[in-house]
């Protein structure tokens, strides 16, 4: 407080008066040093400088050594230190303004015969740093996390880190790039490729001082960086642009010489045209007789030149695309073609060009004129020169439109029924057999579905077999419309039809699920009323299914499983489904349950949030994280591990997420009136199908003008699944988020897919370690290498990293000397509700309040 009245008594001066500010003056050009008047100079000293003629302020500069200058700035004996990088060290000591006054870089830099091309290659190497710097503390946080050994001369001056590399006292400095460039040129060094530690550069003051000296820099700075013709930018010009220079003579000389042999190639040129037009007279009465015996043959026959246009074609050219001789030559296959054919023809045509292969085989194309798609058997072949060189391909294309058509059809009749359309037996039984072995081989499971038309007897005893064949093939109509894209329907015979399900999820709970919730809206399909003949026909299904499990490889196995689980289904009543394993039907039977009951649970309010404290490395509490928990009124306390993978098949994910925003916004609201959880964060899982969902990023922005939390508070954990598909528009919205002021934390890290290349262009805030690292960082080395390694990733992203699952204090003490400073876990509080929370915070700021007034 004591140093805060000065400058509050100089605010309230005349403007007339002159404020004086004491400025720390080292010598670090181009960004800073003292001109030769002793005044400040460089990027940053013109910058101040400029401030203060607008301000009104008298700088003082005080010269001083760059650690002493701190020293002195901590002290208070000066006002104002420029060129000073933030870390999380100096904010304890020093305060900086929000707008950054520049952005810089540090590099490695070595003798020019010793050169460096890895941060490795510093493993035993002696390196030259400034004393305090923030490249020394962050190089020796990055070495420690690779285990390289480094031996480091810390010096006192940015002059004495490059001599001391120079005279072979170290193999390698640490620097800033500005000056770097121009110390190493003196010297004879070389700028490695090692680059690292991106540094946003501020003027600092004494911690606690001078916030209103802050607030006018910033207020500088960022009407200045809006404005490309401000001062600013004048400044960075001077002392980092380079002045044009004139073309020498000898380019001058080189652009005529090359305009004189421009000039000799078009006479050349020229000559060639000449010598090609009178051999081209004696060549035409040849092409005459070689067109004849080519427009006999019933084959497309055509030349292409190198850039895919025609130079010849043939009569069966010319009629198979509706047009003269004239109107073929010069155009492409685009004049004739669909896009979809182009792009094949081009693909073959390039290999005959460019690599000079002989290409034969089948083309599907398509007509740009009447829609008509024809198949052709093609031959085509390189064109050379005398020299070898490729100059055009040459193709003969036959037509076996017809050909094709008549294999379809016999292969219509060999393996489809011919009522219905769908598989025959033939084919079910061999697709059966290749999914089996599917199965098998990736571990995805499979169904087979046995479909029985109830009744379906008395349709063709009452109506007749037309009628009935009419069923059958509406019925047949319907499957197709629940086939999936790896799915097959089919129709053993009579009124029995198949289905086989493929690539269903690899857990068999949840294949089963998915093969049930399908199943019955089969069902549903198949009951709806037919109209047969005019008149209304309602026939409903028995299915009865069989998982691939069930029979091991055994399609006959399978089949008598299906056949059992349909006669079940009979027995039970018809209209209805069931599986072969009665253990399977009694699992499909809970999940169908819980499903319902915690569709009702949302309506009845079952559901509620549980909080678990985040504590940093004081243990003190920074944050919580919701978790939801389901209270059932008859089979007590579900687990999350059962009903959140429920939620995310059947959908129901999406309002459960929304409903736990709702109620995280409602205790953020809630907790701005509570001085012991004001200051709190509170962290939200998103799951990915929430997160794609259209209305989400719309409906959060209005979840949080409606509750009036500060945005700031809300964290979003999501998970690196997200990452998998459509990375470009999870970032965009990401980044709509952001832009909102809600921060990002990347849960599960390191057991996912997450791309480094993506994880830097992800708007994070927070990598947090999966508890499975933690759970064996004791025992495993592997996993320790995996957190210290996640703990420099982070720092190096400049993201906080914060360990959850830590369970007691070894592992709590291990993650901080690893660098850790953000923990959760049962070691420092286990779930509990928001009351709980509330009085254990509330006592404790309470107790707090009263240590202090005693």
């Amino acid at each position: 407080m004591k140093r805060l009245l000065p400058w509050l008594l100089l605010l309230l001066l005349s403007p007339a008066q002159a404020q004086p500010v004491r400025l720390g003056l080292y010598h670090n050009p181009p960004k800073i040093m003292a001109d030769a008047q002793g005044q400040p100079s460089g990027i940053f000293g013109d910058l101040i400088g400029e401030i203060a003629r607008e301000e009104g302020w008298q700088l003082e500069p005080v010269p001083c050594q760059w650690q002493q200058c701190l020293e002195w700035l901590a002290e208070g004996r000066i006002d104002l230190m420029p060129d000073v990088a933030f870390t999380e060290e100096r904010a304890t000591r020093f305060d900086f303004h929000r707008t950054p006054a520049l952005l810089s870089w540090s590099q490695i830099y070595t003798l020019s015969h010793r050169r460096l091309t890895s941060l490795l290659e510093l493993d035993g190497k002696r390196l030259a740093v400034l004393r305090g710097s923030v490249q020394q503390q962050f190089l020796g946080q990055l070495v420690d996390s690779f285990g390289l050994r480094v031996e480091w001369l810390p010096v006192d001056g940015l002059d004495q880190v490059f001599d001391a590399v120079a005279s072979g006292r170290a193999d390698a400095a640490a620097a800033n790039h500005f000056i770097g460039n121009q110390q190493a040129a003196s010297r004879d060094l070389v700028a490695s490729p090692i680059l690292f530690q991106p540094s946003k550069l501020y003027f600092a003051v004494p911690a606690g001082t001078n916030p209103a000296l802050l607030a006018r820099i910033d207020h500088h700075l960022q009407r200045w960086q809006s404005d490309n013709d401000s001062r600013y930018f004048d400044i960075l010009t001077r002392w980092s642009g380079r002045p044009a220079q004139p073309l020498p003579p000898a380019l001058w000389w080189s652009l005529g010489l090359l305009l004189s042999a421009l000039l000799l190639a078009i006479c050349f040129n020229l000559l060639l045209r000449r010598k090609v037009a009178e051999r081209t007279l004696s060549l035409q009465a040849s092409e005459h007789r070689l067109n004849t015996i080519l427009d006999s043959v019933e084959a497309c026959i055509y030349i292409k030149d190198e850039q895919l246009r025609y130079q010849y074609a043939n009569r069966r050219v010319c009629e198979l695309f509706g047009v003269t001789p004239a109107q073929i030559l010069g155009q492409s296959d685009e004049r004739f073609f669909d896009a979809e054919t182009c792009a094949l023809l081009q693909q073959n045509d390039l290999r005959v060009l460019q690599q000079g292969e002989r290409v034969a085989g089948e083309e599907v194309n398509g007509l740009s004129r009447n829609g008509e798609r024809r198949t052709f058997l093609s031959v085509k072949l390189p064109l050379r020169r005398p020299d070898g060189r490729i100059h055009a391909l040459c193709g003969i294309s036959t037509d076996i439109t017809e050909y094709r058509r008549l294999q379809e059809e016999l292969h219509q009749l060999a393996f489809f029924d011919s009522l219905t359309g769908l598989a025959n037996r033939r084919l079910l039984l061999d697709r059966l057999r290749h999914a089996l072995a599917g199965s098998q081989a990736t571990g995805y499971q499979g169904a087979l579905v046995l479909i029985d038309l109830d009744n379906f007897k008395d349709i063709n005893d009452t109506r007749g077999h037309d009628c009935g064949d009419q069923l059958l093939q509406q019925t047949a109509a319907r499957l197709r419309h629940s086939l999936a894209g790896t799915d097959t329907a089919g129709r053993l015979g009579s009124d029995e039809f198949v289905l086989i399900m493929e690539d269903l999820s690899p857990r068999q709970e949840d294949a089963v699920m998915q093969v049930r919730n399908r199943v019955r809206q089969l069902l549903e399909r198949l009951a709806v009323p037919y109209e047969i003949a005019g008149k209304e026909h309602r026939c409903s299904a028995s299915i009865g299914i069989a998982m691939f499990s069930d029979a091991q490889g055994n399609i006959d196995e399978l089949l008598k499983a299906a056949d059992l689980a349909m006669f079940a289904a009979k027995a039970d009543g018809r209209n209805t489904l069931h599986f072969f394993n009665q253990a399977m039907q009694d699992d499909a039977n809970r999940r169908s349950r819980l499903e319902h009951d915690l569709r009702l649970a949302l309506e009845r309010d079952e559901l509620e949030l549980h909080l678990q404290p985040q504590v940093d490395a004081g243990e003190r509490i920074t944050g919580m994280e919701a978790l939801l928990r389901w209270q059932h009124p008859e089979l007590g306390r579900i687990s999350p591990a059962d009903f959140i993978p429920l939620a995310e098949s059947s959908g129901l994910i999406i309002p459960l997420g929304d409903w736990v925003l709702a109620q995280a916004c409602r205790l953020l609201a809630e907790w701005r009136r509570e001085p012991a959880m004001a200051r709190l964060g509170l962290a939200v899982n998103i799951s990915p199908r929430q997160f794609r969902h259209p209305d989400f990023v719309a409906g959060l922005q209005r979840l949080l003008q409606d509750s009036g939390v500060d945005p700031a508070r809300l964290e979003l954990e999501i998970t690196e699944s997200l990452l998998i598909d459509d990375i470009e528009q999870t970032i965009g919205r990401m980044e709509q988020l952001r832009r909102l002021g809600l921060r990002f934390s990347l849960d599960d890290f390191g057991t996912g897919y997450a791309s480094l290349g993506y994880l830097k262009r992800l708007p994070l805030s927070q990598l947090k370690i999966d508890q499975s690292f933690v759970r064996d960082l004791l025992r495993d080395p592997n996993d320790e290498a995996i957190v210290r390694t996640i703990i420099a990733l982070g720092r190096s992203l400049d993201l906080q990293v914060i360990a959850e699952g830590v369970e007691t204090a070894e592992q709590a003490s291990r993650l901080q000397e690893l660098g850790c400073t953000a923990f959760q876990g049962y070691w420092f509080g286990k779930p509990d509700s928001t009351r709980h929370w509330h009085a254990r915070l509330s006592d404790q700021a309470e107790t707090e309040h009263r240590a202090a007034g005693d």
